[in-house]
């Protein structure tokens, strides 16, 4: 009998144990992991690639913008918006917007998902990604402009003839102002 207690204690304890050890690719991510993986995709380098990127269809746009208005537009406006453009997106705080990334990836991966995902950026396919991504952002952002730019025409027309109708509709118009409220 106290070799059936013995026994049985003794495969509780080790079952316990058994249950109490979690996979280790299942624990939360850690700051370390995030920050390797940052630096397996080169985010800063990438961040840089990617303004510069997308740089040209901003010019693109404001250049568009400027012609159509450029009788109301003051001449050095194109110049002036690219430049204002450029500056802003130079002085973001980049490292800072790294650092607060670290906890949102915390939060959605586990450790085992970061080693996953470093491995494949840190392979010949995953770098081969990296170096073609600003590319591909670039390419996407020249055949969607013209489709961004003719959605916001379009919502910009409704929105405008929505405002005319509620003006409309409403009990006072725009050049009446209400009594003042007698006490």
């Amino acid at each position: 009998m106290k070799r059936i207690l013995i026994n049985a204690a003794l495969c509780l304890v080790l079952c316990s144990i058994g249950l109490a050890q979690q996979n280790p690719a299942d624990t939360p991510a850690t700051k370390a992991d995030v920050e390797k993986y940052l630096q397996a995709i080169h985010s800063r380098d990438m961040m840089n690639q990617m303004i510069d990127a997308m740089s040209k269809p901003w010019h693109d746009m404001v250049h568009a913008q400027y012609m159509k208005n450029k009788d109301k537009l003051p001449a050095d406006f194109e110049a002036q918006t690219i430049k204002m453009m450029d500056d802003m997106m130079r002085s973001l705080p980049w490292d800072d917007m790294l650092q607060a990334m670290v906890p949102v990836y915390q939060k959605h991966f586990t450790k085992g998902d970061m080693e996953a995902v470093t491995a494949f950026y840190s392979s010949p396919t995953g770098q081969k990604l990296l170096r073609e991504m600003p590319a591909l952002m670039a390419d996407s952002m020249e055949v969607m402009m013209p489709i961004l730019q003719k959605h916001i025409e379009a919502v910009g027309q409704r929105v405008q003839q929505q405002t005319a109708e509620m003006l409309k509709k409403s009990p006072q118009s725009p050049d009446q102002t209400p009594a003042p409220a007698k006490n």
